[in-house]
């Protein structure tokens, strides 16, 4: 697992705003809060569904993460395309986790 702070466009640290690796899942951390989960290799992705969308810091860092505009992860929630889950509740992670590994 490697964690790293995201950076500004000049290369500076951003303090409070994380990307984790764990092999093919990346995270997106905000303070202490996991908002984003990305599962690499299925291109799955599962947003908090209480801090998804928490401050304006937090979005802002988000859209970076997923490289798109606020609308446009909406509109992939109502899809279906993102799921909503409680990403910062361990079991509910690991459940989501061993759900990938059977390929579901």
């Amino acid at each position: 697992m490697k964690v790293q702070n995201m950076t500004s466009n000049n290369g500076n640290k951003i303090a409070n705003q994380f990307i984790i690796y764990d092999d093919d899942i990346w995270y997106f951390q905000s303070y202490k809060s996991i908002i984003v989960m990305k599962d690499t290799l299925s291109g799955q992705i599962y947003l908090d569904s209480k801090y998804w969308d928490y401050s304006t810091t937090t979005s802002k860092y988000r859209n970076i993460f997923l490289g798109e505009k606020k609308k446009d992860t909406e509109k992939k929630i109502k899809q279906g395309i993102y799921a909503l889950t409680d990403l910062n509740n361990l079991f509910a992670r690991k459940r989501i986790l061993t759900n990938l590994n059977k390929g579901e």
